[in-house]
């Protein structure tokens, strides 16, 4: 351990030298750049003022004053084209600019001096000189190297001198700190060996504690751990080895209670039928997790069980919501569990969750009814048809074949109106009913009009504004009576949504598949401004049986109208909003039908090959 931690100080101080050095050398760099630049700058304005009092000599005796600085190591002067006229040492008749340093002179055409990077010579900077608007020359500033190495070999010493001084300090603390923890870790070790070497072996145990602090504290653990196994050996491994492997495997939820009626052990479906997690369960009661009369009815079988030693098979207990969040239905059997044939050590509960066919039958019995609805409804509309048309042809002779005044003739005409009106209330039932099963090429408008004149009574009873915003000659392939029926479910909610003075927008347009551009259709949007979902009834709104209408719902029409617009290859979007205290709150379907002829050939039955 010390020599890791040793490591381990050597690298992180290594990648603190690293950081520092890099930071300290990015530093000293822009401070060399902004120095140069200053000292250029210096140079240029002296030179300047020299040429301006005619004194040129002041110049030569300006750059050698710079050169002075311990961090330049050479300093000139040169006219506008590059020429030497000063330096600071040696001969300015011999003195040249180099290649890069002429480079830099159409750069700097400025008032602003520029530095730049000579290579392994360091930086240099320049600066113009002017007198006015004239240019008359350059002063350049040669950094000298040997100072930058310098400042950074101060920074290395005193950071190494750190880092010994760390790696010291660090060294001695752990060798003090291993003692007061090597120790109890030694015995802790020895201990566990010996329980690996001989598990039925206790004579090592407890182990002694002798430090207090989280070692001593773990030991202790660790002996509790020791005796909690010795107790559990004692006659309970079989019996907990097959509650193990039942309660992993069981498909159905497993409870098991003491005889004070508190969870000593669940499976995980138990778990998910209440909701809370196995760990919650272990040293509650019933009624801490259930709702009052489902644990009160357990616990009288498990009391039972442990009283009587006699079995309880499948008796059913129900609620609505209460703590577990959703009406639920569960068939329960209760059964003792035996550490001895004299005692009972435990009262198993076996529970199995029914909700979903309880909601299935309840579901399918009121489909039956509808659908025993809608046959008599179709019989009594086909029935009607044979009154109706003797009605019609009554009317007709009255009107053409009798001399009628105004008053009179005006009621012939109403009569004749409404009984149009039941004749085509009367072909719409008749076509829900007389459904034809392939897909046909089918005109839009017919079908939202009949819908809608389905729901013209409940429309004018609320007084709800219907706006229809669809071309007459919209046609789609489609199973026409499907979508018949879609749009009666997504109109009908609509409808039972809305309160009196509302909205009903019924749109429909030629579009695209926004997911696939060159699949074409028509977007249906049916919206209104009813009381809206909120964000947990959107997120079911297509499940199967779910509904929020009560007695009146069956769970299935959004689920039929999804499955609907499935099979005809389509996509749905549900947006809603609830507001109480604006009139913002409604909902929107909105879904794309593409228009596919290959729907006749998916829908015709395949022939068989061996025929």
């Amino acid at each position: 351990m010390l020599a890791g931690l040793l490591l381990l100080e050597m690298l992180s101080i290594s990648l603190f030298v690293l950081l520092l050095f890099r930071q300290q050398a990015s530093e000293i760099l822009i401070h060399s750049q902004k120095r140069l630049a200053y000292q250029a700058t210096t140079m240029a304005l002296q030179a300047r003022d020299a040429l301006l009092q005619n004194r040129p000599g002041w110049i030569g005796l300006s750059a050698k004053m710079m050169e002075d600085s311990p961090d330049v190591s050479i300093a000139k002067v040169t006219d506008p084209a590059g020429n030497v006229l000063f330096i600071s040492h040696g001969d300015s008749d011999q003195a040249t600019l180099s290649p890069i340093e002429r480079a830099q002179i159409p750069l700097t055409r400025q008032q602003d001096p520029i530095v730049f990077n000579l290579g392994n010579e360091g930086m240099e900077g320049v600066s113009a000189i002017y007198t006015g608007k004239d240019l008359r020359g350059f002063v350049w500033v040669v950094e000298d190297r040997s100072w930058v190495f310098a400042e950074l070999n101060i920074v290395m010493h005193y950071t190494i001198l750190f880092a010994i001084i760390w790696i010291v300090a660090s060294a001695l603390l752990v060798l003090l700190m291993a003692r007061s923890i090597s120790r109890p870790l030694a015995t802790l070790q020895r201990g566990t060996r010996a329980l690996m070497a001989a598990p039925a072996d206790s004579t090592s145990f407890p182990l002694p504690v002798k430090v207090q602090n989280e070692i001593g504290e773990l030991i202790l653990v660790f002996n509790r751990m020791v005796a909690s196994i010795a107790e559990q050996r004692s006659g309970l491994n079989d019996t907990l080895s097959l509650l193990d492997s039942m309660l992993a495997n069981a498909p159905i939820g497993l409870a098991f209670f003491d005889r004070d009626c508190r969870f000593t052990r669940v499976n995980q479906v138990f778990a998910d039928l209440t909701g809370v997690s196995p760990s919650r369960h272990l040293g509650r009661t019933l009624p801490e997790l259930l709702p009052l009369p489902a644990a009160q009815l357990i616990q009288s079988a498990a009391l039972h069980v442990f009283a009587g030693q006699e079995p309880m098979h499948n008796f059913e207990i129900s609620g609505h919501a209460g703590k577990l969040g959703r009406p639920w239905t569960w068939l329960v059997s209760a059964y003792p569990v035996r550490t001895t044939p004299q005692q009972i050590r435990w009262a198993g509960i076996i529970v199995l969750d029914t909700s979903d066919r309880k909601r299935s039958e309840e579901a399918l019995r009121k489909v039956e009814k509808l659908a025993v609805t809608g046959r008599l409804a179709a019989s009594i509309a086909h029935e009607i048809n044979n009154p109706l048309e003797a009605v019609t042809n009554l009317l007709f002779l009255l009107r053409n074949h009798c001399q009628l005044q105004d008053p009179a003739l005006n009621y012939v005409t109403m009569a004749e109106y409404e009984v149009r009106r039941i004749a085509e209330i009367t072909q719409q039932t008749l076509r829900f009913y007389r459904q034809s099963t392939l897909p046909v090429r089918t005109r839009m408008t017919d079908i939202l009009d009949s819908v809608l004149s389905l729901y013209q009574g409940r429309l004018n009873a609320l007084s709800l504004q219907v706006e229809r915003r669809y071309d007459p000659e919209l046609d789609l392939f489609c199973f026409a009576g499907e979508i018949r029926q879609v749009f009666a479910n997504l109109i009908g909610n609509a409808v039972d949504a809305s309160s009196s003075g509302g909205r009903l927008m019924v749109r429909a347009r030629r579009s695209r598949n926004w997911k696939n551009p060159l699949q074409i259709g028509i977007r249906f949007t049916i919206a209104d401004t009813g009381t809206g979902m909120d964000t947990d009834i959107a997120t079911r709104a297509f499940e199967p049986f779910f509904t929020t209408k009560e007695i009146t719902g069956t769970g299935l029409g959004l689920w039929i109208s999804d499955e609907i617009i499935a099979k005809h290859h389509g996509l749905v979007h549900l947006r809603s909003r609830t507001d109480a205290h604006s009139c913002s709150s409604g909902t929107v379907f909105q879904f794309f039908i593409p228009d596919d002829p290959s729907l006749l050939a998916a829908s015709e039955p395949q022939n068989d090959s061996t025929a």
